[in-house]
């Protein structure tokens, strides 16, 4: 059940509490979307991120998606059981490489018109300005903050 939100939210005092609450909002947006073709946002996530990549390492699949090892493995446990995507050893015993099977290709497919649609109502809302800065700056963040934490960790 969905709770009744106002319609303009304040600003909060941490950017990272504004940018947690965006991709809540956003994720039930897009989760409504693909929920049709039977995905979460987080498996649509994926599916398009190897469209994209091609066979690709788990280890490089997390980074490129910054998730963490569990929820990456456990996410990818479940689109491997729906046979959407294929996994094979790599080149030390540690390695595990991740590919888009025909099925899950079919998946994403499906999926796509309905994430599409999602997408440009959210154009529509955002203006053009604001869509075209959106994934400049979340990019951005996103790149800052994963080198500070990764820094952090030296």
């Amino acid at each position: 059940m969905k709770t009744q939100q106002p319609s303009l939210l304040p600003a909060l005092p941490c950017a990272c509490a504004n940018v947690r609450r965006a991709a809540r909002a956003l994720t039930q947006l897009y989760d409504d979307s693909v929920r049709p073709a039977g995905l979460r946002m987080t498996q649509f996530t994926i599916l398009q991120a190897l469209s994209l990549t091609g066979e690709i390492s788990q280890g490089g699949l997390g980074a490129l998606l910054v998730m963490d090892s569990t929820s990456l493995t456990r996410t990818l446990r479940l689109l491997r059981a729906k046979g959407w995507i294929e996994i094979r050893p790599g080149t030390d015993r540690r390695e595990r490489l991740v590919k888009l099977s025909a099925l899950g290709r079919k998946q994403l497919e499906r999926a796509t018109p309905s994430w599409q649609k999602a997408l440009s109502s959210l154009e529509t809302a955002l203006g053009p300005s604001h869509w075209r800065a959106l994934p400049q700056i979340t990019n951005e963040v996103t790149n800052r903050a994963a080198d500070m934490q990764q820094r952090s960790m030296q």
